[in-house]
């Protein structure tokens, strides 16, 4: 081998790199010729020969290679050569011919253009080649003058162009294909933004500072584990994922890529230019993503036609994404603030309770006092925007160290920290008024607080026993605030324990109505009843009148009950009017919820009209807080009453503060003494003072006047001497059953 020839052959490789370009960037930008052959002459023939070539407005780049050894690593370490130049006869005679056989079945190159040259055809002829071994020219060193060779060369180069352009779409539609199927199961647009890039990278076979926005350049953030030494980055989201994207935004398109991204934006299409590309993607809710490369491909068209069927492809799937999206927006926060909702919270919840720092957290509902109001005067569309205020105003505090919902129409939770979730700071941020559509709008708020220290239960009990703190909180003071205890609990679920078991024992006729007799202490002769409501369990024991009647009034039982307490009493009255006792009356008692039904008016009509008793001999017996809740409501309905001929007692009066103003409108036949009253004319106090003063306000009325709860001849002594005359209490008679009250009325008629 000449060595001076090698060292010319080196001088003219280093003449004929490119000036103003490095290694990478020329090999971007030319066609890999690799020779493959044992003369130095062979090789700088050959570049002389084609040096200038411009093929699709690319230069070759020549590879070199002069033993069999160097071209099998030439081949095993260079990518995309596009011609191979091969002699036959090297250091054997049919060296060439095995490198062919190399190159096709053990290499699997199968793209790559092979011409193979001989000096000394003999060795291997022409047809035998062509026919055996996968070459696609053959040349023999003599004839393959430079307009030859320039012309061999040129449609190999052709030749290999093509066939990449239809194995890169074969291999872009396979790639195409998968990817919609991946794409289209993707729940959420951070993880389609990634995919977009690995795939669109994967096409293009390799990967270049890229980034996925919308129109409002508001950033969908990669998951923390992208590697950032590789330069890639994902910016920009639409605003309706703004509640759950957790991470910081990172801005990185300066003014050049904002410019190319909203040409394409308005114009609604993909944009190629020489170095930069933006991909356009839009779906039919009309939402749009936009995929920014700092690369060009406008030098292959095989390419762009390949990225643009890729994407529209992922423009269908975008369809299917801003749908789960959606979905996932709807299941787990509040459209009206952009909050967590109900659910997500209790997510939060359970995750804390599970974990480390279950010990210093605490969770506090936050109720806006009398909103309703406010909805009410001012519309539900201000309404709105108020509560959009406070969830401003509560995450621009609390937002980077706590988990935010709105979990009812006003009412916010919030979880944090102990030192953070405090009381007094909170309710601090509802000192300053807030502004709304032009109005300054002062509120007030009460919250219920549960810290989770030595909490043992789950989420969703959480955020029932705070919301039991809470209501303890408005129950004895707005814009308060009050922590769960365990004795809050024990009360609670005893009193739902109770209700439930109110509306079995109902349903299974274990309620029953006892009588207690009314005297006129001048003859001791009964002149009526109160009808009373009891409960026996099925264990045979009574439960107290004061346990289960808040009960059922809290839970609205009442009203069913209180109708049947009425019918049956009635059905009681018509029995003992039948038995020959003339002017007997029976009282019962009603309960506000009973009173204020829309129905309650119906029912009475009803019962008189199935018990047929005389309208007269029925008494009701409503409570002095009743009677001074709504006066002008309470007179319009007591009118109705009247108007049917049923008489009205007040219950418990004197321990409602009533004035005298009120007592003149209201149409009423009777007070009835409350039994602590009865109480004090023995007890030394005043001795019966406020008794006496009841007597004489009814008597100045010209109201009767019963006294309840006599229980010795002392008490009923002083009420005769003071002017009443009717009681009812255990000096006379306890309540009794139906059958025994039927057997006293006998005794003492």
């Amino acid at each position: 081998m000449n060595t001076n020839n090698v060292d010319d052959t080196l001088l003219f490789l280093e003449d004929d790199t490119d000036d103003d370009h490095g290694e990478s960037t020329a090999r971007q930008n030319c066609w890999n010729i690799l020779i493959i052959d044992d003369d130095p002459d062979v090789h700088s023939a050959t570049m002389f020969a084609l040096q200038g070539l411009k093929i699709q407005k690319r230069r070759l780049h020549f590879l070199h290679a002069y033993t069999t050894a160097e071209a099998r690593q030439v081949l095993i370490h260079e990518e995309d050569i596009a011609v191979i130049l091969l002699d036959v006869v090297m250091e054997k005679d049919d060296t060439g011919l095995q490198l062919v056989t190399y190159v096709r079945d053990t290499l699997g190159l199968n793209d790559v253009r092979i011409i193979l040259r001989t000096g000394q055809a003999g060795y291997a002829p022409e047809m035998d080649a062509i026919r055996d071994f996968d070459i696609n020219d053959y040349k023999s060193k003599t004839e393959l003058t430079q307009a030859k060779l320039f012309t061999a060369v040129t449609s190999a180069v052709r030749s290999y162009e093509q066939i990449k352009i239809i194995s890169s779409s074969k291999q872009g539609l396979e790639l195409i294909i998968g990817a919609s199927s991946l794409l289209m199961t993707t729940n959420n647009l951070n993880d389609f933004s990634k995919l977009l890039l690995d795939y669109i990278f994967e096409l293009l076979g390799c990967e270049v500072n890229a980034f996925v926005c919308t129109a409002n350049f508001t950033q969908i953030p990669f998951p923390s584990n992208i590697d950032s030494a590789q330069g890639l980055r994902v910016t920009a989201c639409t605003e309706i994922y703004q509640s759950w994207l957790d991470q910081p935004f990172v801005q990185v398109a300066g003014k050049a890529e904002q410019q190319c991204i909203q040409k394409a934006q308005f114009e609604q299409r993909h944009l190629f230019t020489e170095n930069q590309t933006v991909l356009y993607l839009s779906n039919l809710a009309g939402a749009n993503l936009t995929i920014y490369l700092n690369c060009g491909v406008t030098q292959s068209a095989s390419k762009i036609r390949i990225l643009e069927m890729f994407c529209s492809n992922a423009s269908v799937c975008l369809d299917n994404v801003m749908l789960n999206s959606k979905m996932h927006n709807l299941a787990f926060f509040d459209p009206l603030t952009g909050l967590a909702n109900r659910l997500q919270i209790l997510q939060n919840l359970q995750q804390t309770l599970n974990s480390h720092q279950r010990a210093d957290s605490v969770l506090a509902l936050i109720d806006i006092d009398h909103f309703a109001e406010t909805n009410d005067a001012l519309g539900h569309r201000f309404g709105d925007f108020l509560l959009r205020s406070v969830g401003i105003r509560l995450s621009n505090h609390f937002g980077d160290n706590c988990k935010i919902a709105r979990i009812g129409n006003d009412t916010f939770a919030l979880l944090g920290h102990e030192v953070i979730v405090s009381p007094k700071l909170v309710l601090s941020l509802f000192s300053q008024p807030f502004t709304v559509d032009h109005q300054q709008v002062q509120l007030s708020a009460t919250l219920g607080l549960v810290k989770f220290s030595d909490y043992e239960l789950s989420g969703q009990d959480a955020l029932k026993d705070a919301n039991i703190a809470l209501k303890r909180a408005k129950i004895y003071h707005r814009a308060a605030y009050c922590y769960f205890t365990r004795e809050m609990g024990v009360e609670i679920r005893e009193r739902v324990r109770m209700m439930h078991a109110l509306r079995t024992a109902f349903e299974d006729e274990r309620l029953f109505v006892v009588y207690q007799p009314q005297i006129d202490m001048r003859n001791g002769k009964p002149f009526g009843a109160e009808a009373l409501l009891r409960w026996r369990t099925e264990d045979g024991d009574l439960i107290s009148p004061d346990k289960f009647i808040p009960i059922a009034e809290y839970s609205g039982l009442i009203v069913s009950i209180g109708e049947w307490v009425l019918r049956t009493a009635c059905y009681e009255l018509d029995k003992i009017l039948k038995s020959g006792i003339k002017e007997f009356r029976i009282s019962v008692n009603v309960s506000q919820a009973q009173f204020t039904h829309p129905l309650f008016l119906q029912v009475i009509e009803r019962v008189l009209a199935d018990t047929k008793i005389p309208p007269e001999c029925l008494e009701l017996e409503i409570t002095e807080s009743m009677a001074m809740a709504d006066l002008e409501v309470l007179t319009l309905t007591l009118g109705k009453i009247k108007s049917k001929g049923v008489r009205i007692s007040i219950d418990d009066f004197g321990t409602g503060f009533s004035s005298l103003s009120h007592l003149q409108k209201l149409n009423v036949d009777k007070l009835k003494i409350d039994r602590a009253f009865i109480n004090e004319i023995t007890s030394g106090t005043n001795e019966g003072s406020i008794t006496k003063m009841i007597i004489q306000l009814a008597q100045s009325l010209h109201l009767e006047v019963i006294a309840e709860g006599v229980e010795n001849l002392e008490q009923a002594n002083y009420l005769l001497q003071f002017g009443c005359y009717q009681a009812q209490g255990f000096l006379y008679a306890k309540p009794q059953n139906k059958v025994d009250f039927h057997a006293w009325l006998h005794d003492h008629q």
